[in-house]
């Protein structure tokens, strides 16, 4: 690792998208980014049908890797962490893969870590609640990390007291139940099997019942939140931090499902990758969301009890490995 208040790269490669932070970390822990950009390179496509990932959507992946490391060196980055997620975990190729990537990252030293899912949301938690509790938006936190293949969930307040990684994500649960355009109400039910199944595992290991903030994190999460407030625009600014009531996030997400694919493409916010995953994205968030609301409520006396705060965060698992970067 590197010493306190220096230039950091974090590389976050999950399922569905390839990011990178380029950030000047300082000794307190405060992240200022450089850089911060996003490519959906679909390195999981085919992963969860055939256990191999497909060698286009690897050479992709890595192509955009061997940019992000040049990036990295311009920027005078003096330390560099990569983390692969869900499909580097699941795939029987992943050793080419990882052969890639550290030629890639040569300079650095850097050989890619296919983390556990216990990890994946540590870092996630980190990220994520530095800036909650900077604006005094209250615990304990229910942090979920959406993603194409898994989707994390992590509870704690200062720290993660709780965590589980289930195996349902956007791309996941497209690829495996959701092909037709708009889904069939067939299709929908199988795959809510499949997404309540991991909600109520989530459930019974992390917790519902004492959480008073729901922070989602990712691009379905944040994709959703741009349509319930009908931004004009992708605004990461207006989406950080934002608190949507409920009914709303319920209603925005039962709109994005039943979507035609052209509709969502239509949506001025909507990044062109994530058209044709975001209807099983908003059906998983749809159905958190519902379950730790009536968790939450149970616990706190029914409908007379506080209600359920649900906060959008732009920042993720990226900043927990950048943050990690000072050890």
């Amino acid at each position: 690792m590197t010493e306190p208040g220096v230039r950091v790269g974090a590389i976050d490669c999950g399922t569905n998208s390839i990011r990178l932070l380029v950030a000047d970390v300082s000794p307190e822990g405060v992240i200022s980014d450089v850089l911060r950009r996003m490519e959906v390179v679909r390195l999981g496509y085919g992963v969860d049908r055939t256990g191999r990932m497909d060698p286009v959507a690897m050479e992709r992946t890595l192509a955009q890797a061997r940019e992000y490391a040049a990036q990295c060196t311009e920027l005078g980055a003096t330390a560099v962490r990569f983390v692969a997620t869900s499909a580097s975990r699941d795939a029987s190729n992943a050793d080419e893969f990882v052969a890639g990537v550290r030629e890639a990252f040569e300079a650095y030293s850097v050989v890619p870590e296919v983390i556990s899912g216990a990890e994946e949301a540590a870092l996630s938690f980190r990220g994520a609640t530095g800036d909650l509790r900077a604006t005094g938006i209250e615990g304990p936190y229910l942090v979920v990390d959406l993603g194409g293949g898994s989707t994390e969930f992590v509870r704690g307040t200062h720290s993660v007291e709780a965590a589980l990684s289930t195996d349902v994500g956007c791309v996941r649960m497209t690829e495996r139940h959701l092909h037709s355009d708009p889904p069939s109400r067939s299709e929908i039910e199988r795959a809510e099997a499949d997404i309540r199944a991991a909600v109520d595992a989530a459930a019974r290991a992390v917790d519902f019942h004492d959480v008073r903030t729901l922070v989602g994190l990712a691009g379905t999460v944040t994709t959703v939140t741009a349509y319930a407030k009908r931004l004009p625009a992708y605004d990461p600014v207006a989406i950080h931090l934002s608190v949507t009531p409920v009914d709303e996030v319920q209603q925005a997400c039962r709109e994005l499902l039943t979507m035609t694919r052209a509709e969502r493409t239509a949506l001025p916010f909507m990044h062109p990758g994530r058209v044709d995953v975001i209807g099983a994205g908003a059906l998983i968030w749809s159905h958190v969301v519902g379950r730790v609301e009536a968790d939450t409520s149970v616990a706190h006396g029914g409908s007379g009890g506080r209600p359920l705060t649900v906060v959008t965060s732009e920042h993720d698992i990226l900043d927990g490995i950048a943050l990690s970067c000072l050890g």
